[in-house]
Order: C-alpha cells, then structure tokens, then sequence
C-alpha cells in the first residue's frame, strides 16, 4: 500500500505535459527533428515492401536452378520452385548480398519463400 503511493507520488512528481508542437508556437516538423534519432545506425529507415518484392524477385529469378516462368510472389522455395535445402541456403545468402545485412541463422531457418523472404527484408531496418 505504502509502495503504491510512494509510486504515485513520484510519477505525478515526474509527469510533464503534453503540448501539441504548434500550440506552442512551434512547428510539427522541429518537434520530429528533437524527437527523431541522430545515429545513422538508429535511425534506420525500411525499405518499400514493393521494392523488396521486386529485388527478391529479381534475386530468385537469377538464381541458376530455378526456372523464371515459376517464380511467383508466393512461390515456396522447395515445393513450388524444387529448392533443396543447400540451394535455399545458397538463396539466402543472395539476399544478404543484394540488401547488404546479414541474415541471422535462426531467421534465415524460417525463410522458405518469397513471401517470408519479403516479409523479414521489409521489416529490417538495417536491409539496404
């Protein structure tokens, strides 16, 4: 109980007003620059899922064991397009080179389509 109201005490002690940037003769977009990150590292801008669709399309189309006319938005990498393990692997690594990232082993696992591929690119902010 003590806790509890020491607890609330503090937060109402720390609690600081929200004021809307331009209620406060500011602009909205200032108010996005103090609040934005100044790393290039944290900042990490994602891709355009379209793009990434198109490049890992490109990607698998290219890959020598794979014949283009199969190679669909949905396709699976074994059952649709007959990839093996090895050669999903080989697929995988094409895309670390073409987004310039390094997929981790336990995500590049799960990747066993375009969809996943598009899906994990589109969502890393460090693909390029």
């Amino acid at each position: 109980m003590a806790m509890a109201a020491a607890r609330r005490a503090l937060l109402a002690h720390l609690r600081v007003p929200a004021v809307h940037p331009a209620a406060a003769g500011g602009t909205i977009p200032a108010a996005r620059r103090l609040l934005s990150s100044t790393t290039e590292e944290t900042k990490g801008s994602f891709l355009d899922k379209g793009e990434v669709a198109d490049r890992v399309l490109s990607v698998v189309k290219n890959f020598q064991k794979v014949e283009p006319s199969k190679v669909t938005p949905t396709a699976h990498f074994q059952k649709d397009l007959g990839l093996d393990s090895l050669d999903t692997v080989e697929v995988v690594m094409a895309f670390e080179e073409e987004f310039s990232f390094e997929i981790p082993d336990n995500e590049a696992e799960k990747i066993d389509s375009i969809k996943t591929a598009v899906d994990f690119i589109a969502s890393h902010p460090q693909a390029k």
